[in-house]
């Protein structure tokens, strides 16, 4: 669609007749076999509760060490968002897809890995202090789109608005949203996929929106020194002539010049000057 190279990184996993399967397509297909199972799970009276063993759970984490849920609780969809989850799979499967061929498939790869792991190991954190839950996805995925936005950030999208103001919107939205509710855990978790998505991106080189920061750097990095390095004085009997002790004599007085302009001289150096012209000249003649 936008982008497509020739090397192997970035050419589908598989084939299935005419249509690629990229790893877009297979995370896209995982979250929806992980969604049909969990509405036959929840419609099997006493087995709606197994969902909660794969929920992030800042305390069953602590005390329980329960590692698995820090990246399990991405695939837990339960079926009330089931409209909300029709959507970002949509989400996922346009505009991954398109990250994907960008910046080839292990890098994409860690970039899932990056947003799925980086929310969890915050609230991680953060469950020292309160208590902390997190399930399915949608911070994960709109992740990818802030990624799509940074390495094609003028692309037009819906109603021809390019694609880094939709993605400000949305992260404006997103933000007052949470904030009007005082929902501190779930902001942490937005801001720090936006963050790693954006981060990842710009660190891999692909996306154009931080020249202001490279310059910035070339502004403040320390400029080198240069010296000035005398002419070495030949030894005696190197054959050293009259007017290498001419120049030599008149070079610190070129060199002020150079610096100061001729005004900078004193009267002895503007006698000297005129002296060793003097000397050049009837060399010369």
């Amino acid at each position: 669609m936008f982008g497509v190279t020739t090397s192997d990184d970035y050419r589908p996993v598989a084939w299935m007749g005419r249509y690629p399967v990229d790893v877009t397509t297979m995370l896209v297909g995982v979250h929806v076999v992980c969604a049909v199972l969990a509405c036959i799970l929840t419609a099997i009276p006493g087995l709606g509760g197994t969902l909660n063993y794969f929920v992030f759970d800042s305390a069953r984490i602590w005390n329980g060490l329960q590692i698995w849920r820090l990246g399990t609780y991405a695939f837990v969809h339960f079926p009330s968002g089931l409209l909300w989850f029709a959507i970002e799979m949509y989400f996922l499967f346009v505009f991954g897809r398109e990250v994907e061929r960008f910046v080839g498939r292990r890098a994409y790869i860690a970039l899932y890995l990056v947003l799925l792991i980086t929310p969890a190991a915050l609230l991680t954190i953060w469950g020292l202090w309160q208590h902390s839950a997190l399930a399915g996805s949608p911070a994960l995925h709109f992740g990818i789109f802030v990624a799509f936005a940074t390495i094609y950030p003028r692309v037009e999208l819906f109603l021809r608005i390019m694609a880094k103001w939709i993605a400000l919107i949305l992260v404006g939205v997103y933000t007052f949203q949470l904030l009007a509710y005082h929902a501190w855990s779930d902001l942490v978790v937005v801001w720090a996929s936006i963050g790693a998505a954006f981060l990842f991106i710009e660190f891999r080189g692909a996306g154009p929106e931080l020249a202001w920061w490279n310059t910035l750097k070339e502004r403040i990095r320390p400029r080198p020194k240069y010296h000035v390095l005398p002419k070495p004085r030949p030894r005696p009997g190197s054959g050293r002539t009259e007017s290498d002790d001419v120049y030599s004599s008149i070079d610190p007085i070129l060199d002020k010049i150079s610096k100061f302009g001729i005004g900078s001289l004193t009267p002895s150096e503007r006698r000297q000057l005129n002296r060793e012209r003097e000397r050049l000249l009837k060399k010369s003649e």
